[in-house]
């Protein structure tokens, strides 16, 4: 007996993705470009001038109610009663291991509103999970409301000039991790300045049916200043130079916050949360194992899954890894005793049989120059 796989999920800029001739590929469910000019070329666009992703793929996750903070506590790591209306941070769904359910992006659409959005190939689970949590509250509903969006990322320094050609939002005013409402291209949505690739830059919510629309009119604005389509396989390389987490890799339900390095992201000074338990513990007494970078010293490329080995034994794994096309060397993340994650400790990667040295260096990798 065969099984059909079910068919790939399409963004509403899929037509628009062929039209440009992208090289398609199955990420998380989804039908997604990965490259159209080539990987190295969209990084250094990214880099240097401006790229601009769809991101549609994304999951939205709304709660709304005179609950929905107390209940947003409860199940996301960082403490939300810190923002404010119009602001954004960065969290985690943990389990009561402290482990990831998911990692995520919280907005604060009202005092009792919040918009969380989720990794694509998790929203599923995590809108099960997130329904689970909410349950012993009286009114805190959560609604995914993921096809009412479309997610569009302009990244890079040239970012804010070429995307207020199109809106009346004033760009400079919309400060690191907040948003605001209003028009782009004629089309009413949400802008915030977050990303994933180490970049200034922002992200538009707008109405699916309006996406091409406004995916053309941001080409078309910022043709003249090199901005370029760009696909998920540049994202990746740019998230990595920037170290930023891809759940999946470099986090999951086996790891908790602060192993992944991402205890800035936990509400300490909240009563309860889900693991808080555990990861009250850890800070006290310590991680065995954390994540640490990797600067390859052979000529060698460390992937996912290949062992860190330490005096003849393999003690860690590699996450992420890759050669990276704007700092011109290979990188990776791994997961290492913390014993072992001191700077310039030289240790080796098992790479297809072949031992590469490396050496761990500090994170990020790259850190885009401050105006």
């Amino acid at each position: 007996m065969t099984h059909s796989q079910p068919p790939l999920k399409q963004t509403p800029l899929h037509a628009t993705h062929l039209g440009h001739k992208a090289r398609m590929v199955p990420f998380g469910g989804w039908d997604m470009p990965v490259e159209y000019s080539g990987i190295t070329d969209e990084h250094m666009a990214v880099r240097t001038r401006a790229g601009l992703f769809d991101v549609s793929h994304m999951g939205e996750i709304e709660i709304a109610g005179a609950d929905a903070l107390a209940a947003v506590q409860k199940f996301s790591s960082n403490d939300a009663s810190r923002l404010a209306v119009g602001q954004i941070h960065y969290s985690a769904l943990t389990t009561p291991q402290g482990t990831f359910v998911d990692d995520l992006l919280v907005y604060r659409m009202a005092d009792d509103h919040f918009l969380l959005v989720v990794n694509a190939s998790n929203i599923e689970k995590d809108y099960a999970w997130i329904r689970s949590q909410v349950e012993e509250f009286a009114d805190a509903p959560a609604v995914n409301n993921s096809q009412r969006y479309a997610l569009l990322a302009l990244q890079g320094p040239l970012a804010a000039e070429v995307l207020q050609t199109l809106t009346a939002v004033d760009l400079a005013a919309i400060k690191y991790y907040w948003f605001e409402n209003g028009e782009i291209a004629g089309v009413r949505g949400m802008i915030s300045r977050t990303g994933y690739t180490g970049e200034d830059g922002f992200e538009v919510f707008v109405p699916p049916a309006q996406a091409p629309h406004v995916w053309q009119a941001i080409l078309q604005a910022g043709a003249s200043a090199g901005v370029v389509p760009a696909g998920l396989g540049a994202r990746d390389t740019l998230r990595l130079e920037a170290s930023m987490r891809l759940f999946g890799n470099d986090m999951d339900e086996t790891t908790t916050v602060l192993e992944a390095g991402l205890g800035w992201i936990v509400g300490w000074k909240k009563e309860t949360f889900n693991g808080a338990d555990v990861l009250r513990a850890q800070k006290a007494g310590g991680v065995e194992r954390t994540l640490v970078g990797l600067e390859m010293i052979d000529r060698a490329i460390a992937r996912h899954g290949y062992p860190v080995i330490v005096d003849g034994q393999a003690v860690g794994t590699v996450t992420s890894g890759t050669q990276t096309p704007f700092l011109k060397k290979a990188i990776a993340m791994a997961y290492v005793p913390t014993a072992v994650a001191q700077p310039d400790r030289q240790v080796h990667v098992e790479v297809r049989g072949r031992l590469a040295a490396a050496r761990i260096v500090p994170m990020p990798f790259y850190k885009r120059p401050r105006s």
